[in-house]
């Protein structure tokens, strides 16, 4: 075995399971290789990473033979892109294949005895994204600019998107025009390694039921913009079945490849698009969190409204709220909502929606969930969460379950931390009652899950 040790080895390997997110199994030499991307069938090239415990870190290097699963060759034929991991698969495969790996994650730790009630799929398989963030660099180094994403398993070099079908012919006809634009003018694009150049990035948000479009070029403060060219540009284009509401510019000199704002100018228009779920209105504005599938979002709201159910509470808790999406969609139901979420300006942007929606029973509180559950007197008799990937914190979740609530909700977009949480309400006297998945992101690994947890 000692050859299996040695760094860099490379092998071919046939992948024998999965786990969730994303995660291949494969056996070689009486040892378990497990890596990151891959379809169960498959036949593929790893690299050995890394030593652990149990098995043996790999690193997916590319694909030699093509799964069973794989009946959708003929439109995705390369691994380029990172976005699209299941693009070779028919979509009831892949809805299968997500709600196995769900329900084989809670086999593993032993949470049983619930009602399981499928996965429910997107309504949109197809253009179904209302955001795609762009970046500007190179398919090769000393080619032309490009803007795209990122090649699959590649920091630095960027494919074209043409062709990609997880978003409608506005983002793909924006993306063009623009690029095309700092092409002509030979612009430079901002260099991660050197931390030199200008375009950074792209990031285009559309409201799926007004058809509004909102555009923000992303670029360091190492040259200028042109800015009426610019406008000129977008401002011409004739083909959009939705309409540009707003443009902006944002300077970002930070060296992580990441979208925030040194300086944000608005161009043209507003800096805002509204978007419209289960008769509500929300104003988006360029670095607010809204759920990326517009129509698949009021599934999912509609999902948790199920599991709360018609009758009147006193007091429902909104934890992990955002910006306030399912404390407006639950407001009805309530006499009081309480809403807390860390992030200040997701909180200003909650107030603002309830004040557009005509709501008057929700308070927002801007703060840790971990801190505010200490000043908070009232007694709710539901509370919803819905955490970020990484879960609960293990202090709050103890802080949250001593609220004593017949009911919990809980909303995930990691099923690993789920399981992992879910534990503690059962060593508390809960249990999981009902489940239930989402399928938001088609095309992807990732999948929402909602859970009923009620007390024994």
């Amino acid at each position: 075995m000692k050859k299996l040790r040695r760094k860099k080895k490379i092998i071919e390997i046939k992948i024998e399971d999965a786990i969730f997110p994303n995660k291949s199994i494969g056996i070689y030499e009486g040892e378990k290789i497990i890596f990151k991307g891959g379809i169960k069938g498959q036949t593929v090239k790893v690299q050995f990473k890394k030593r652990k415990k149990d098995y043996i870190e790999g690193k997916l290097l590319e694909t030699i033979e093509n799964s069973p699963l794989e009946k959708n060759l003929t439109k995705y034929t390369e691994y380029d892109l990172g976005p699209c991991p299941y693009g070779t698969l028919l979509y009831e495969d892949e809805l299968q294949l997500k709600e196995e790996q769900v329900l084989k994650l809670f086999e593993k730790e032993n949470i049983k005895d619930f009602k399981f009630l499928g996965i429910e799929k997107s309504p949109n398989e197809f253009a179904y994204r209302n955001k795609m963030e762009y970046t500007f660099g190179d398919a090769f180094k000393g080619g032309p600019i490009v803007l795209g994403l990122h090649k699959k398993g590649r920091f630095y070099e960027i494919a074209d998107t043409d062709g990609c079908d997880l978003v409608d012919e506005d983002f793909t006809n924006i993306r063009k025009t623009v690029m095309n634009y700092f092409r002509d003018k030979n612009s430079s694009f901002y260099n991660k390694r050197k931390h030199e150049g200008f375009l950074r990035h792209l990031v285009v948000r559309k409201a799926h039921s007004t058809g509004q479009i909102l555009v923000n070029l992303v670029t360091s403060s190492q040259d200028n913009l042109n800015s009426k060219e610019f406008l000129n540009e977008l401002l011409s284009l004739k083909d959009l079945k939705g309409k540009i509401q707003g443009i902006l510019h944002t300077i970002n000199d930070g060296l992580g490849d990441t979208v925030k704002a040194d300086e944000l100018l608005l161009l043209y228009g507003k800096d805002y698009i509204v978007e419209e779920i289960l008769g509500l209105k929300f104003n988006i504005s360029p670095f607010s969190f809204f759920q990326t599938n517009t129509w698949g979002a009021e599934k999912l709201y509609s999902i948790v409204r199920e599991f709360i159910g018609g009758e009147k509470k006193d007091v429902v808790f909104d934890l992990y709220s955002g910006t306030g999406t399912i404390a407006q969609i639950i407001s009805p139901i309530a006499k009081e909502v309480v809403g807390i979420e860390i992030v200040e300006e997701a909180v200003d942007k909650a107030k603002e929606n309830m004040k557009l929606n005509n709501l008057d029973n929700i308070e927002f509180i801007a703060d840790d969930v971990l801190k505010a559950v200490d000043n908070i007197d009232k007694k709710p008799d539901l509370i919803v969460i819905d955490p970020p990937r990484e879960g609960i914190h293990p202090k709050a979740i103890e802080k949250i379950i001593d609220f004593d609530p017949d009911r919990f909700v809980y909303v995930s977009c990691n099923p690993v931390t789920l399981a992992r949480d879910l534990k503690v309400f059962e060593e508390r006297g809960y249990k999981l009652d009902k489940m239930k998945l989402m399928d938001m992101f088609p095309r992807t690994p990732h999948v929402e899950t909602v859970v009923l947890i009620e007390r024994r």
